[in-house]
């Protein structure tokens, strides 16, 4: 795997209202922080680019509206926010991509010549695997580390449920298989870009 000096950390929606067990239920991959950590601490001292989305919920009941505790990054993700050498942005969006948020993510990327992205945070089946599909739709060649994402149960209609790593795997097989990003996973990140 080549990662490009210029290829920029995409880090998802890692905000604290994805804590509340309460209101997502039981989530998956128990190791995704430390992985979401290890990259985004690659990718700094590497010089690399990254882009630290939040997602401002419009719902009147989310943890992650604007105002609440819960909208605000985890605090791993907070501390290291504006420690990295490389570019640094921050973006807000309301809607599952990244890619319509702001400031415009395509145009940032593109005014620094990057190609590469790779996707990690939450959920991994609803904003980063968006972000993912985006990416690659709009020619990007798109990285998503599996490990250092996660989501909750879902459920669908006709009262279809999957469960967390259900719906994980099922993003998995989708973004590969479909053509839209290589699925890897965070050491693979890491060591390529060291």
């Amino acid at each position: 795997m080549e990662i490009a000096d210029n290829a920029a950390l995409v880090v998802v929606d890692v905000q604290e209202g994805f804590e509340e067990e309460a209101y997502w239920g039981p989530r998956n991959n128990p190791g995704a922080d430390r992985n979401i950590a290890g990259l985004i601490d690659a990718w700094q001292a590497s010089g690399r680019p990254v882009v630290f989305v939040r997602h401002d919920s419009p719902k009147p009941d989310s943890p992650l509206r604007v105002g609440q505790p819960g909208n605000g990054f985890k605090g791993y993700v907070e501390e290291r926010r504006g420690k990295g050498g490389g570019p640094e942005l921050l973006l807000t969006k309301s809607v599952n991509s990244a890619f319509y948020g702001t400031p415009d993510l395509g145009a940032w990327l593109d005014r620094g010549g990057v190609r590469q992205i790779v996707v990690a945070g939450i959920q991994t089946n609803m904003c980063a695997e968006t972000t993912a599909r985006m990416g690659g739709n709009l020619g990007y060649e798109v990285f998503f580390a599996l490990d250092a994402t996660y989501t909750f149960d879902g459920v669908g209609p006709w009262g279809w449920t999957l469960g967390a790593n259900e719906l994980a795997r099922a993003t998995a097989v989708s973004l590969h298989g479909g053509g839209f990003a290589k699925v890897v996973r965070s050491a693979e990140l890491i060591e390529a870009a060291g």
